[in-house]
């Protein structure tokens, strides 16, 4: 089974794809990873650029029928059995991806994303086994355990369980959005 965890980044998506594949006995890999390995990725400044159609296809080739964990916020984009796309609240992205030295720019980019659900959108027009974990106020283990009863009670789509619209303006300020 080959199961794809995505997200915005900050949404705690490598913690708990490590978690989650040594929990089931799944073999871990990193879409950035794979995709420098196989000469489909590049960086690009700060960024690594993903040619998403080949990414797909190498998943097909060296993945199917294989037990696996795919970590990466494009791995929505590549055939799997069942999407988990991790949510967290747009603040708490802020404050991590700050923490990791993101641009102003950047930053608010991808909080914006998180609060107008690109990520699930993308995710849904892609896949038919998409299930939305709100990672918020919740510890690794914690998201793992409810991912794992989800997959085991056969949930086909588990969507619309977070709404960030009301905290749009709030985290706007927060953000104190402006050049870099």
């Amino acid at each position: 089974m080959i199961i794809s965890v995505s997200g915005t980044p900050g949404a705690g998506k490598t913690t708990v794809s490590k978690l989650l594949s040594e929990r089931l006995g799944y073999e871990y890999v990193s879409v950035k990873e794979l995709a420098l390995s196989r000469g489909i990725g590049e960086r690009v400044s700060d960024e690594i650029e993903i040619d998403v159609d080949e990414l797909a296809r190498v998943v097909r080739e060296e993945f199917s029928g294989r037990n696996v964990v795919l970590d990466g916020h494009l791995s929505h984009f590549v055939p799997a059995d069942v999407v988990i796309i991790l949510r967290a609240h747009p603040r708490l992205i802020a404050e991590r991806l700050k923490a990791r030295g993101y641009s102003k720019k950047k930053l608010a980019e991808n909080v914006e994303a998180e609060l107008v659900d690109v990520i699930l959108v993308e995710a849904l027009e892609e896949n038919e086994r998409v299930l939305e974990v709100d990672t918020t106020g919740k510890s690794p283990e914690e998201v793992v355990e409810e991912i794992l009863t989800l997959l085991k009670s056969g949930t086909k789509k588990r969507v619309g369980i977070v709404d960030w619209s009301e905290e749009y303006d709030k985290v706007v300020q927060y953000l104190m959005l402006g050049d870099d």
